[in-house]
């Protein structure tokens, strides 16, 4: 488990979570200019979402994403805290979703944004699995 995740299964209630997820999203940096183009930006989302992907020197996915939406940047806060502990080539197998279910956000999201986040989460995959393909 990641500190956010700890701090999200401490709560208790829909609400205490909503205010976690809100203080989650705010240890994302600011997006940059560079961020915010559209071969980085996720389609299916109904809010606006941008992500980035690339390896560190560890070898391990290195996140960078943005949304307009609070909630959903503490999501992205949860899901890339979780993620860039893993090396790309880990990333295939992860659950996502099931990650997200054990700390018990998914069956409180709307049903537009669990389709946006799971869009979020198939792009994390693809561009995760675009890098290990390109690593010499």
């Amino acid at each position: 488990m990641t500190e956010l995740a700890d701090k999200l299964r401490q709560t208790t209630g829909w609400d205490a979570q909503m205010r976690e997820l809100m203080l989650a999203g705010r240890v994302l940096p600011s997006p940059s200019d560079a961020l915010c183009q559209p071969e980085h930006e996720v389609p299916g989302c109904e809010s606006q979402v941008w992500l980035s992907c690339t390896v560190n020197l560890q070898g391990l996915l290195s996140v960078q994403a943005w949304s307009n939406s609070k909630i959903v940047r503490g999501l992205l806060a949860v899901l890339i805290e979780y993620v860039q502990s893993h090396s790309i080539a880990e990333i295939q197998s992860l659950d996502l979703a099931g990650y997200l279910d054990t700390l018990g956000l998914g069956r409180h999201l709307s049903q537009s944004r669990s389709n946006g986040l799971n869009a979020v989460m198939s792009a994390i995959k693809s561009r995760a699995m675009a890098l290990n393909l390109n690593q010499p």
